[in-house]
């Protein structure tokens, strides 16, 4: 017989069962919305809001008339969603923004298969109507947003100087680098609350907090006569066949620096394409032995602390003893009665050698350091070297002598410029500057603090080293090929032994010439340095051109005119 089941009993364990899994709903509903509902509440939030960084302005870079050296222009970022992009469409996708992009498709093709990742940037320097076109074209998972991009309208105008910005629109070398805070401003953020196709949800909250954007830096530097410099030792450089070349103009007066130009160079709006060697400012970071232009300091210490005068007479030869070494002029010659003027003039070797062993080494080492060798020069400069100026006593025998005219010392050229700005100064040295002062986003300028001055020699010495180089420059000097037609110019020439880590010695020379002018009441001073020529090495011959090809400009530029007076004969050799 067949035996019916008890309706009673399936109903209660119906009932049971019924009442187990709501207990299950009603225990996960107190734990949702009890127990973890703050914790849910935080995620759904951080799902919903999307916090978004608001780009900061970035400052520009003027030079001292207010021409931009650097500035910032508004551009885009193109960022693809690869979770969002269409797989029909991907390869229409990939092809477009390569092309548009300018990118190579199998970058893009790479980026879109990372379907795990929402966001990822693709080129964060577009156009803004490149952008709008792009987006005109409503690809699922392909986005944009404003942005800005730096851009240099010189290209290699002042390169090495200016430095410039990384991908993330932080300096990375030069003043780009050490303003970058300056510069770059702050940036700002807002949230917004977005759906989960990304759209923004109407009517939600939102919180913003405004950029504020950076503050502009006026430099002294003068564009045009920055350009004339960097066309000068770019061609010299080429013509020379030299390894490189600086060039540094200033005013005399209050140190700032006017010009400040290296070759080779680099174009700041292709940096990454040049050599890291060549991003650098060659005229505060490589140092060399200055050689000759050297000898004004010896003149200086002698005419100072040993009673020579320019007129003081050397019984001079083409050689000398020093310790266990014979130190030679460039050319022989007989004995000349040379006087000190002449020495300097005729850039005598030995002559200077003459004159040095009349100081302690002390009192020539605490001169060379005086004007500022062996120390930064406190421009600030980024990337500026002190130099290598040996303690007085651990000089030897023969470097007691070779450091009187250059050789055993090392510098930069801003340093060596100093010096000859120095002399012009009536001997007050002027701390270069090379930052006029800040704008802020109204345009007013703060000024920079006033350069630090410092007397480093009587006025008296200085006038008398003056007359002693404007003869450098006279008929019968070495720096013949510096002079300038209706100006006095005072100046000097170098042609130093350079020393090559690649060759392990002394390879190659340094050819330099610096000098300033009008000579009796000095505005401007300018100094030329190249590196390794091939084709000639004598700073009169390589560097002086240079020197009276910027000056020439620099004086036309800042409308400097001669003062119409005539140099004074000076005497070279006794019974002259």
């Amino acid at each position: 017989m067949l035996r019916l089941g008890n309706p009673g009993r399936r109903l209660h364990a119906g009932l049971i069962a019924m009442a187990f899994v709501l207990s299950l709903f009603a225990g996960r509903l107190v734990q949702l919305q009890g127990l973890d509902s703050k914790v849910l509440q935080a995620k759904a939030e951080r799902q919903r809001v999307q916090p978004e960084t608001l780009p900061a302005r970035r400052g520009s870079i003027t030079d001292v008339n207010g021409h931009e050296l650097a500035l910032t222009k508004d551009a885009a970022e193109i960022y693809v969603d690869p979770y969002e992009v269409d797989p029909k469409k991907r390869e229409q996708v990939s092809s477009t923004l390569a092309s548009e992009l300018n990118l190579p498709k199998e970058k893009v093709d790479a980026a879109l298969a990372k379907t795990q990742q929402r966001y990822i940037p693709l080129n964060r320097d577009v156009d803004p109507l490149r952008a709008k076109k792009i987006m005109g074209m409503r690809f699922k998972g392909v986005g944009s947003k404003p942005t800005y991009r730096r851009m240099y309208p010189g290209g290699r105008l002042a390169g090495g100087l200016l430095g410039f910005v990384g991908y993330d629109g932080h300096g990375l070398e030069g003043l780009e680098r050490t303003y970058d805070k300056l510069l770059a401003g702050q940036d700002g953020q807002q949230s917004i609350e977005i759906g989960r196709g990304g759209e923004r949800i109407p009517m939600t909250r939102s919180t913003r907090k405004e950029p504020v954007a950076g503050q502009d830096v006026r430099l002294t530097i003068d564009r045009d006569i920055q350009w004339a410099a960097e066309q000068a030792i770019d061609r010299q450089v080429q013509a020379s066949k030299a390894a490189s070349g600086s060039v540094i103009v200033m005013d005399i007066k209050t140190g700032q620096i006017l010009a400040m130009a290296n070759s080779p160079g680099v174009d700041l709006n292709h940096w990454s394409t040049v050599a890291a060697e060549d991003r650098g400012n060659r005229a505060v970071s490589e140092v060399f032995e200055p050689g000759s232009t050297n000898k004004v300091i010896t003149a200086a210490a002698a005419i100072e602390h040993a009673g020579v005068t320019p007129n003081t007479v050397f019984r001079v030869p083409d050689q000398i003893q020093c310790a266990d070494r014979v130190l030679k002029d460039a050319h022989t010659h007989p004995p000349e009665k040379l006087t000190f003027t002449g020495v300097i003039a005729e850039s005598s070797n030995v002559g200077t050698i003459m004159a040095a062993r009349k100081l302690s080494n002390q009192r020539l080492y605490d001169t060379i350091r005086a004007f500022g060798f062996g120390s930064v020069s406190g421009s600030g400069l980024p990337g500026e070297e002190a130099g290598l100026l040996p303690d007085w006593r651990t000089w030897s025998g023969s470097q007691r002598c070779t450091v009187a005219y250059g050789q055993g010392v090392s510098v930069t050229a801003l340093q060596m410029a100093s010096v000859y700005q120095t002399i012009a100064n009536g001997g007050v040295r002027v701390t270069p500057s090379l930052v006029a002062g800040t704008t802020d986003g109204h345009g007013r300028l703060a000024p920079a603090p006033t350069p630090k001055q410092t007397r480093v020699i009587s006025e008296t010495t200085a006038k008398q080293i003056s007359g002693m180089l404007e003869a450098a420059v006279g008929n019968d000097g070495t720096g013949t090929e510096a002079a300038i037609p209706g100006y006095r110019v005072a100046g000097k020439t170098g042609t130093a032994m350079r020393y090559d880590q690649k060759c392990g010695g002394y390879c190659g020379y340094t050819a330099t010439f610096v000098g300033f002018t009008p000579a009796d009441a000095p505005r401007l001073m300018a100094l030329a340095v190249i590196q390794d020529p091939k084709k000639g090495h004598y700073g009169g011959a390589v560097a002086a051109p240079v020197f009276r090809e910027v000056m020439s400009f620099a004086l036309k530029t800042r409308k400097i005119p001669p003062t119409g007076t005539k140099a004074p004969k000076a005497v070279l050799r006794a019974g002259e």
